[in-house]
């Protein structure tokens, strides 16, 4: 078993030659939402759920983009209610989501 349970890397890159990017869909504000929404469900800590930055996965275009671990299920997102189902549904229920998920 992994130190935790899952861990989650959300892209908040910006890139500087205009091309799309994560961070343009305000990709740290939602990495914000979701890292305290798993603090307010004690949901944080070993054997539980890690939100992480990440810089760029190279999958801007696609984005907003983040990746879910151990599964290393992409995810690409909208606003805070998708991210809550992302919650609820992948990161408590262990079932992912599928009209969210982006091919491997």
């Amino acid at each position: 078993m992994s130190f935790y349970r899952y861990h989650v890397f959300l892209c908040t890159n910006q890139r500087e030659d205009g091309r799309q990017s994560c961070q343009q869909c305000d990709a740290t504000a939602m990495r914000d939402f979701l890292k305290q929404r798993t603090k307010e469900l004690s949901l944080t800590g070993p054997g539980g759920v890690r939100i992480n930055t990440a810089g760029c996965l190279d999958r801007c275009a696609e984005g907003p983009v983040m990746v879910v671990y151990p599964e290393a299920i992409w995810y690409t997102y909208v606003d805070r209610e998708d991210l809550e189902d992302i919650l609820q549904d992948h990161l408590i229920g262990g079932r992912p989501v599928e009209r969210l998920r982006l091919p491997d």
